[in-house]
C-alpha cells in the first residue's frame, strides 16, 4: 500500500476530479474480506461482536498505513523548508511546526521504535542530510528511553 501511495504524483495546480488509486486498492482489500468473511460465516457463524474486532483490526492497521504515508509526505515538506530557509530571513518560518518530523515522531508513538528508525533511515535517510536524520533518530531514541 504504501508503494502505491508513494507512486501519487501530487499536482497542486490542478484539482483532481476524483480521489487517489491507493484509496481504491484498499477498499478492493475490504471489499475481499468481507466477501471470505462472508463465506466463513456460511459455515460457521461468527458473532457480530467476533466480526467488529476482525473489522476493528484491519481498519485501525488501514489507518495506521494511511498515516505512515503521510509521513512519507514530509519528506516534500522537508526539503521545501530547507530551500524556503535560504531565501527568506523570516524565523520561524510560519507553520513550520505544524508539520515537523521530529513532532511527528513523537506524536505518533502507535508505532514501534524500529518501525520509526526504518521511516527515517530507508524513506528519509536519501532526502535529508546526515545532521538531520541523527537528530530524528535521537527523538526516537529519546522516547525509547524511560523518564527519571
Amino acid at each position: 500500500m504504501l508503494l502505491v501511495m508513494a507512486a501519487v504524483k501530487w499536482d497542486i495546480r490542478e484539482i483532481m476530479s476524483q480521489h487517489n488509486v491507493y484509496v481504491d486498492v484498499l477498499l478492493k482489500e475490504f471489499e475481499e474480506f468481507n466477501k471470505r468473511l462472508g463465506d466463513v460465516s456460511r459455515h460457521v457463524r461468527v458473532p457480530l461482536p467476533v466480526s467488529n474486532v476482525l473489522w476493528g483490526h484491519c481498519i485501525r492497521l488501514a489507518n495506521r498505513t494511511l498515516v505512515e504515508g503521510a509521513a512519507l509526505m514530509q519528506l516534500d515538506f522537508q526539503q521545501f523548508l530547507m530551500k524556503l530557509e535560504k531565501l527568506t530571513d523570516m524565523r520561524p518560518i510560519p507553520d513550520k511546526d505544524f508539520n515537523d518530523m521530529e513532532q511527528f515522531i513523537k506524536n505518533h508513538r502507535v508505532y514501534s521504535m524500529k518501525q520509526l528508525a526504518n521511516l527515517v533511515n530507508v524513506y528519509l535517510g536519501s532526502h535529508i542530510n546526515k545532521k538531520a536524520r541523527q537528530k530524528l533518530l535521537a527523538a526516537i531514541d529519546d522516547i525509547d528511553r524511560p523518564k527519571r
